[in-house]
């Protein structure tokens, strides 16, 4: 009896030993449990294992690890090629709700811009230590859900995501040109209880979208809820379109046809929205962030032939909008961005911005601070004198927040080979970003 007894220790060892070593069988049989349910409505609930996780050590700073431990946090790949479930792994999005958690958004495909698109998320509950599995929050079988777009209310606690839905059979050059079956639409979904389950997602073309607008994208990104003054409470949703450009010197797409941004906002608790004045030429792929005089900035990719970014400034919480300039220390090789403010008191932020900082190539993924925010000799010109590099290899979009312990996250597009391999996680402190 005593011998019997014995053995059982042993076998305990040898099952932990085999599951340490086999990680990704475990990892498939969780997604699969989600991504097989790919029906035309909201997955309600997840459970809280983790999946998936991959660390990855390269292009960690290699001078003191102590520093680097106590800074700046470890890469985590949340999502990556050969995740079982899809594809490919694109546009990072990611918010911490009203309860602290974080929700880290993305679209799953099966090929590339068009086809087969799905919105997928997961959660932490303790900063980005542990996530859950990935959990399927929008699918309607082989058409697009996606470019996630989402915002919290900070006076109900609700989430609430932004993103369209176009055809799968219809690309983004015909929808653009008039010669798709459909074109592409805002929707709009929310959740109740941080995050573990979803609304069915309503259409909202009729209150926020022109006629004109035959191409339609939210963020990518995330949206604010506008803190001070005359309009504090407003939520505002970053968006670009496709619109006809008649102008001679202007960047057009099939010669006839522009790319323009503007935003989606509501003063009811998300029940109504509304749609601003548009920001042209040449400009997609927006952030929106309020500054300390309460104004608020829109921070886009340009097609103007500046290699940075453009920017405008909005004096009415997002109803109408200057006329764009480029801010030159913002180089981008056409590519998205995200911008955010961290505020250090009640009258002053800071204001992050992110991206693949070379002028040609996605490459170097970049954090920079600017402490002048609102100016008043010029609100819409900025200086950036603190930069860190995250990523130097291959990078593309990437989406900041703010921890509720101060420490600053950012979620962003790298790799070795190409920009698209894996969806990072990393979380860093201002004093890792400011060297004190």
């Amino acid at each position: 009896m005593d011998r019997q007894i014995s053995k059982y220790p042993m076998l305990i060892l040898i099952l932990c030993l085999a599951l340490s070593f086999c990680p990704e069988t475990y990892a498939k049989e969780n997604h699969n449990s989600i991504s097989d349910n790919s029906t035309n409505h909201i997955v309600a609930g997840m459970s809280e294992t983790h999946d998936s996780l991959r660390k990855i050590t390269s292009g960690l700073p290699s001078d003191t690890r102590n520093q680097t431990i106590r800074q700046r946090s470890e890469k985590t790949a949340l999502y990556y090629i050969g995740m079982p479930g899809y594809n490919r792994y694109r546009i990072p999005s990611l918010i911490v709700t009203k309860q602290g958690s974080l929700l880290a958004f993305c679209e799953g495909r099966t090929s590339g811009d068009t086809g087969d698109i799905d919105t997928l998320v997961r959660r932490s509950e303790d900063g980005g230590t542990t996530w859950s599995k990935s959990q399927l929050v929008w699918s309607d079988g082989s058409n697009t859900c996606g470019n996630p777009c989402p915002v919290v209310d900070r006076s109900t606690g609700r989430i609430y995501l932004l993103s369209t839905w176009n055809l799968g059979t219809d690309h983004e050059s015909q929808i653009i040109s008039w010669k798709s079956k459909d074109v592409r639409h805002p929707y709009i979904c929310y959740s109740d209880d941080d995050g573990k389950s979803w609304s069915k997602p309503v259409c909202i073309s009729d209150t926020a979208r022109l006629d004109d607008f035959r191409w339609y994208a939210t963020g990518p990104g995330i949206g604010i809820q506008i803190k001070r003054g005359k309009y504090a409470g407003r939520l505002v949703i970053p968006a670009n379109h496709s619109y006809t450009e008649t102008r001679d010197d202007v960047f057009k797409r099939n010669n006839k046809y522009g790319y323009g941004s503007h935003v989606i906002y509501s003063d009811d608790h998300g029940s109504t929205w509304q749609i601003s004045e548009t920001i042209t030429p040449g400009c997609n792929e927006s952030q929106v962030v309020e500054l300390s005089d309460g104004s608020l900035m829109m921070n886009m990719r340009s097609y103007n032939r500046k290699q940075c970014r453009a920017v405008s400034i909005s004096k009415d919480g997002g109803q109408s909008w200057s006329e764009i300039t480029h801010d030159p220390t913002l180089i981008e090789p056409v590519c998205q961005a995200s911008m955010i403010t961290y505020n250090q008191d009640s009258n002053k932020s800071l204001v992050l911005f992110s991206n693949p900082a070379d002028k040609k190539r996605r490459i170097r993924m970049t954090i920079r601070l600017s402490y002048d925010d609102g100016s008043p000799r010029d609100s819409l010109r900025r200086t950036w004198p603190v930069r860190k590099i995250l990523h130097d290899g291959p990078a593309a979009y990437s989406c900041l927040t703010v921890l509720e312990n101060g420490e600053i996250a950012c979620f962003y597009e790298a790799g070795e080979k190409n920009p698209y391999e894996s969806m990072i996680f990393e979380k860093f402190t201002i004093g890792w970003l400011t060297g004190q």
